[in-house]
């Protein structure tokens, strides 16, 4: 089965073209109504002024070349059906509809099929007393023997060289000329790990091995040079950066980093990254991306593109455009940081004693910890069958640093907020953050002469506010809840029954509204109490005796 998004094939490249004119920023573009298998992307504001600047070629390569149309840049694009070239009527149609007197320079992939039809187009078009000429963009060094190097990736520089060229009044000599000129100072390499899927195609296992990397790929899924066995960032990077220093030397460069369509940011970040502290990192003037410039549908791949710079390449790739693709260069730069002084979030505490507090605390660790294998089974039928570990294993912790006297048993605060930092340590999952908010905002509230019977219920109100739960959603807090609320108007024995009865009404609760029960149907909660409402229940309980 195809992995692709569309609606009715034959219109896909039609309902495309419509996405993109309509959704383009500076309004600026429009199709012309000529004939539905004749697509042609055009400015909206062109007047025939200056000399007109065609590309084109198969679609599946965007945002190319559509997304390059714009002030600037290109007047028109001629769009073939997906990686196949537009056809003469197509191109010829583009070529007398934006070109005045001026003329118009036709830019071209080094591929058979754009060249004929777009060479077929341009004789054609002299018939009409037009001026036309073509350069043809060869910049892919993948095999350095081919006399017919492709086309990729750099056709885009060659784009906004012209673009800017003509759009500064230049002849159309002038225009071919510095295009030319481009054309031999550009140099591209590329790789993938898997080829693309074509739309309505079999989506089953390409001819790229799992960890394999193909070298010099085409942008239509051809075979590349070489196969490398590695999917090491740095590695591929230097691969491609080592043919690209030889072919540009040592001048001042920019680099185009091209998304040949299916590498996450992620990736393209790093890429980046590696690209900037390897070998061409002295020579690096500018950065063009990482971006989508020239892709192959979705590729899982990239490419680099040079250009050796001189002083009207770096002003005209620097100059602004309206377009939908093209990317602002970036001054290469090392990454700024900045020094800051680092926040520990480390107590101070001074451990002090209070046999009432300890017996207290040690009450409620033992109880939890006998509680392990209850609660464990409670939580097997309703959630993940973790819940009497994960308390009990934060119940060990208070244990051990109670056994060793760090406890500052003497400063309620203190004590909140030690327990609230270590089970945000120890106990794993959600849990423990919950409790951990729970136990640092009540130790705030008392540090601030809030009682704690109202300090332990604000630390409830922030654990509600981050974990989003509520009473009724079968959580602990159906117990604690009612239990605090008890405790702060008639005391520990109101506060026990409170516990338990709340703990209670969650086995008949149908629905979860938050926490891993939420995942479970209702069939498997009916009669099953909440194993975090019994762990609540059962410390007050025990607390009391």
């Amino acid at each position: 089965m195809s992995r692709f998004f569309f609606n009715d094939r034959k219109q896909l490249v039609n309902d495309a073209i419509e996405g993109l004119v309509i959704s383009a920023p500076h309004g600026n573009l429009v199709r012309l109504d000529i004939d539905p298998a004749i697509r042609i992307v055009a400015r909206a504001d062109w007047d025939k002024s200056r000399v007109a600047v065609i590309s084109g070629g198969g679609s599946g390569h965007e945002p190319a070349h559509a997304g390059f149309v714009g002030k600037g840049m290109l007047t028109a694009a001629v769009c073939g059906d997906v990686f196949a070239s537009p056809s003469v009527d197509a191109v010829l149609n583009a070529i007398v509809a934006v070109t005045g007197d001026r003329g118009c320079l036709l830019i071209v992939k080094n591929y058979t099929g754009d060249r004929l039809n777009f060479g077929l187009a341009a004789e054609k078009a002299k018939r009409y007393g037009l001026k036309v000429e073509m350069v043809i963009v060869a910049d892919d060094i993948a095999l350095p023997d081919n006399k017919q190097p492709r086309g990729i990736a750099g056709t885009a520089l060659v784009h906004k060289i012209a673009g800017h060229a003509a759009e500064h009044g230049k002849s159309l000599s002038e225009v071919r000329d510095i295009a030319q000129q481009a054309c031999d100072n550009v140099f591209s390499l590329g790789l993938a790990m898997e080829s693309c899927n074509l739309p309505g195609g079999d989506s089953e296992e390409g001819r790229i091995q799992r960890g394999k990397v193909e070298l010099g790929l085409g942008i239509h899924g051809e075979p590349g040079a070489t196969t490398v066995d590695t999917h090491n960032s740095k590695m591929l990077i230097d691969t491609l950066v080592k043919p690209l220093k030889a072919a540009v030397g040592n001048d001042r460069m920019a680099v185009l980093i091209n998304n040949l369509g299916g590498v996450s940011a992620l990736e393209m970040a790093l890429l980046t990254k590696e690209l900037a502290h390897s070998a061409l990192k002295e020579q690096i003037a500018y950065l063009i991306g990482p971006a989508s410039i020239v892709s192959s549908l979705d590729m899982k791949g990239f490419s680099l593109s040079v250009l050796r710079l001189n002083d009207t390449f770096e002003q005209a790739i620097c100059a602004d455009v309206q377009t939908v693709g093209w990317q602002k260069p970036v001054p290469f730069a090392p990454m700024k940081t900045q020094p800051h002084s680092a926040v520990y979030d480390g107590l101070e505490i001074e451990p002090s004693d209070n046999p009432q507090v300890k017996a207290l605390v040690n009450t409620a660790v033992d109880t939890l910890i006998d509680l392990e294998n209850r609660l464990n089974a409670l939580d097997a039928k309703v959630g993940d069958g973790d819940t009497g570990s994960t308390f009990a294993e934060g119940a060990r912790e208070i244990k051990r640093l109670l056994e060793q006297n760090a406890l500052p048993l003497n400063n309620t605060a203190q004590l909140l907020q030690l327990v609230g930092e270590r089970l945000a340590t120890v106990m794993g999952g959600s849990s423990g953050v919950l409790m951990s908010i729970f136990f640092t905002a009540a130790g705030q509230s008392v540090h601030n002469g809030t009682a704690l019977p109202e300090a332990l219920l604000l630390g409830l109100k922030q654990m509600k506010h981050y974990g989003g739960a509520d009473l009724g959603d079968r959580t602990l807090i159906d117990a604690l809840q009612p239990a605090l609320e008890a405790l702060c108007d008639s005391g520990l024995d109101a506060a026990v029954a409170a516990a338990k009865s709340g703990a209670a009404s969650t086995a008949s609760m149908q629905k979860a509204g938050a926490g891993r029960s939420s995942y479970v149907n209702s069939e498997n909660l009916d009669g099953v109490t909440d194993p975090g409402a019994v762990a609540i229940a059962e410390v007050f309980a025990a607390i009391s005796k």
